[in-house]
């Protein structure tokens, strides 16, 4: 039996794309859209039994607020969140906004018909081991907003955090080619690389979130990261 449902995304052409297949898996898609400031209205007013929110970033403050109006209001709706790979924050906040379920993006979509049934019968549609993340960040929310930034590095490899300082720094994908001696579909993996661990979806995302934790400055010698990263002046004499 075919699921009741709403799908919403931060890009609306992923939105609709879903939203097809699903519908050729004979459910009933009431709707498809791009997050607004209205989505959480749309929904408490076709009461989906499903519904699928897209986000890129799942650990942004105040992204699952829909959410919590969601489950306010109606609460019979079970919200799974399709997200990049996810820290234990991200699952954390999901959970906490009132989420009944996570999932990649990548997943396949007989994945995500899973954690939809899962989610419509009251079951945590997540697997057990990011569950059990989420579970401990919830009991132990003492992360700091100085920690951050220190978390972020630590995702990356020395290779990587080169490739974000540069993307700070306005390098296109040649420049970045050039300055570290590499060929640009290498540097482009690179950037690719940076922007799934970091769960952004744009070089733009990536130095602003860069900027916003201080991942930069401990990125910088002496800033923490030691010798992983590569300075203005080192940049010429790194393979």
């Amino acid at each position: 039996m075919g699921v009741r449902l709403m799908v919403v995304d931060d890009h609306r052409l992923l939105a609709e794309a879903l939203a097809s297949a699903l519908k050729l898996r004979g459910h009933r898609v009431l709707a498809a859209a791009a997050p607004t400031a209205g989505v959480a209205e749309l929904v408490v007013s076709r009461a989906p039994e499903v519904c699928l929110m897209g986000t890129a970033m799942p650990a942004e403050p105040g992204v699952f607020d829909p959410i919590v109006r969601i489950k306010r209001e109606r609460p019979q709706v079970a919200v799974v969140v399709l997200g990049p790979v996810p820290s234990p924050r991200g699952i954390a906040a999901a959970f906490a906004a009132g989420a009944s379920g996570y999932v990649r993006h990548d997943e396949r979509i007989e994945g995500v018909e899973r954690a939809m049934a899962k989610a419509r019968a009251g079951e945590a549609a997540v697997a057990p081991q990011l569950l059990q993340g989420a579970f401990t960040e919830l009991l132990n929310p003492a992360a700091q907003p100085d920690d951050e930034g220190q978390r972020l590095l630590s995702m990356l490899t020395p290779r990587e955090i080169e490739v974000l300082v540069r993307v700070a720094e306005g390098e296109d994908t040649r420049l970045i080619a050039a300055g570290m001696r590499i060929a640009p579909s290498t540097a482009r993996t690179h950037v690719q690389r940076v922007l799934m661990k970091l769960g952004v979806g744009s070089r733009l995302e990536a130095a602003a979130l860069a900027a916003r934790t201080g991942l930069l400055d401990r990125a910088a010698p002496g800033g923490g990261a030691g010798d992983t990263a590569a300075g203005p002046d080192r940049r010429d004499s790194r393979a």
